[in-house]
C-alpha cells in the first residue's frame, strides 16, 4: 500500500475509534502532574484519570538533576504513600548558611544561619533526586490505574457546557470533564485557553550541576550572594553536591561550553576549598531564568498548576514546591466538589483553587524577583543595607523562626490537608 493511502486508512481508524470520557486529565508527566493525577486518585477512586505526556517514555530516567523538597511536600508525598520509596536517596538538609561577598574575596563571611530542623526527626527540606520523585510517582500511578500515555502532545481543545474535547497529535481526541495544564512554563494548554502572563526574562542563566567532594557536608546547605546572582551548594547523598549557579546569561553560556579544566576551575573559585577537591559528575547544563506569572490559574473545565501557572528565580528554592502546594489545593478543591455531587470541572468550583493559590504565587514571585535584584549586584550602599538586614534576622530568634516556618511550607487552619499530612 502507498504510504499516503496507508497514512489516510490510518487517520480514518482512529477517528473511527470511540472518544474517551474522562473525569480528569492532566497533560504533563512531570512530578506536578504524576502528584496531580495520584492525589485525586487516591482520594476518589471511582474517578476516571489520565496522564499525557509529550516525551518518549525514557526520558525522565535521563534527568540527573535534584529538587529540595519541604517538609510540607513530603508530608503530601507520605500521604500519598510515595516517601517512604523517596526517602531512601533523600539528603536531609540539616542547617543552612547565608553569605555576601565578592567572588575574588579571600574570607566569606556568614551573616545569616538556620537550624533545618522544624519539628523532631523533620528537617525543613530534603534534596532528593528527580528520578527518585518521578519512579515514585509513576509506581503510585500504576498501583492506582491511572495510565500515562507518552509520545503525544496536545494539539487543541474545544469546551462545552458539560465536556472539553482534547485533540492530540496523532489525531486522536479525548473527552474529560476538567483538563489540568502541566506542560511547563512555556504552556501551549494556557496560551490555547486566552490565559495571559506576567513575565520578563532576568538575564541571568542557572547552571545546574552536580560535584562530588573529599571532604562530607554533613548535611549543610549553602546560598552565597554574588554579584552576577546566587550561587547554591545544596547536598546529596554520598558526598555530593547539587549546584544552582546563576551568571549573566552569556557568561553562563561561555561556561558551560567551555572545557572541563577551565569551569572546574571557576566552579572552585566559587565553590571554595573546605570540602576538598571538587569533580563534576554527569552533564552540565544552564537554563534561562525570568519571571512568569499566569493571570488566572482557571478557565472553565481548565486549571493550571506547576511551571505552567508560575515560573521564578530559584533564589529561594521554591519552585517546585509551589508546584507541589498546587497540587494539595487542587486535588482538595476537585475531590470535595465530587462528594457534594458537584461539577468538578464547574468555573464557581475551580474558583476556590485560584483564590487558595494565587495569592501565594503572587508573594513568592514577587519576593523572589525582589530579592534577585537585590543581592544579584555590587552597589556599596546596596550591599552595606541587605547585609544589615541579614544581621539583624541573625539576632532575632523569632523572626528566624517565622522564616523557616515559611521555607518549609508551614500552612495555617486553612491550609490544604496533604501539606498538613492529612487525608482528604
Amino acid at each position: 500500500m502507498p504510504d499516503d493511502l496507508y497514512a489516510l486508512e490510518k487517520h480514518s481508524q482512529v477517528s473511527r475509534e470511540p472518544m474517551k470520557m474522562l473525569d480528569m486529565l492532566v497533560v504533563g508527566g512531570g512530578y506536578v502532574g504524576l502528584a496531580a493525577a495520584v492525589a485525586v486518585k487516591q482520594a476518589a477512586p471511582h474517578l476516571k484519570i489520565e496522564v499525557v505526556e509529550a516525551a518518549p517514555e525514557t526520558v525522565w530516567q535521563k534527568d540527573e538533576r535534584a529538587s529540595a523538597i519541604i517538609a510540607a511536600a513530603s508530608r503530601m508525598l507520605e500521604v500519598l504513600g510515595v516517601w517512604n520509596e523517596i526517602q531512601f536517596e533523600a539528603q536531609p538538609i540539616s542547617s543552612m548558611i547565608v553569605t555576601d561577598s565578592r567572588t575574588s574575596d579571600p574570607m566569606r563571611p556568614v551573616f545569616l544561619t538556620f537550624d533545618g530542623t522544624i519539628e523532631e526527626g523533620r528537617p525543613f527540606a530534603h534534596m532528593v533526586p528527580n528520578v527518585a520523585m518521578v519512579r515514585a510517582l509513576r509506581g503510585a500511578c500504576e498501583r492506582l490505574g491511572i495510565t500515562i500515555r507518552h509520545g503525544l502532545s496536545a494539539t487543541g481543545f474545544e469546551t462545552g457546557s458539560s465536556k472539553t474535547v482534547v485533540t492530540f497529535s496523532d489525531a486522536s481526541t479525548t473527552e474529560t470533564r476538567l483538563l489540568v495544564a502541566c506542560d511547563g512554563v512555556r504552556s501551549k494548554l494556557r496560551d490555547m485557553a486566552g490565559i495571559r502572563t506576567v513575565s520578563w526574562d532576568y538575564g541571568q542563566s542557572g547552571i545546574v550541576v552536580t560535584v562530588a567532594h573529599e571532604r562530607p557536608h554533613e548535611g549543610v546547605a549553602e546560598e552565597h550572594f554574588l554579584p552576577s546572582g546566587p550561587f547554591a551548594i545544596l547536598p546529596l547523598t554520598n558526598n555530593r553536591s547539587s549546584l544552582v549557579w546563576t551568571e549573566r546569561s552569556d557568561e553562563a553560556e561561555r561556561l558551560v561550553a567551555s572545557d572541563d579544566l577551565v569551569f572546574e576551575e571557576e566552579l572552585q573559585r566559587r565553590f571554595g576549598h573546605k570540602l576538598g577537591e571538587l569533580t563534576v559528575v554527569g552533564e552540565r547544563r544552564a537554563f534561562p531564568l525570568g519571571l512568569t506569572l499566569a493571570r488566572a490559574f482557571v478557565a472553565p473545565r481548565f486549571a493550571l498548576a506547576g511551571d505552567a501557572a508560575h515560573g521564578i528565580h530559584p533564589i529561594s528554592g521554591q519552585g517546585l514546591n509551589l508546584g507541589f502546594k498546587d497540587v494539595a489545593a487542587l486535588a482538595e478543591t476537585v475531590v470535595e466538589a465530587d462528594r457534594l455531587g458537584l461539577d468538578i470541572g464547574a468555573l464557581n468550583v475551580l474558583e476556590r483553587y485560584q483564590s487558595w493559590r494565587r495569592f501565594d504565587t503572587f508573594r513568592m514571585g514577587v519576593t523572589t524577583d525582589v530579592l534577585n535584584r537585590l543581592f544579584s549586584n555590587d552597589v556599596t550602599p546596596i550591599r552595606i543595607a541587605r547585609d544589615f538586614g541579614l544581621g539583624v534576622v541573625e539576632r532575632l530568634p523569632a523572626l528566624k523562626n517565622y522564616f523557616i516556618g515559611q521555607a518549609a511550607g508551614k500552612t495555617g487552619q486553612d491550609g490544604p490537608k496533604l501539606l498538613a499530612g492529612q487525608v482528604i
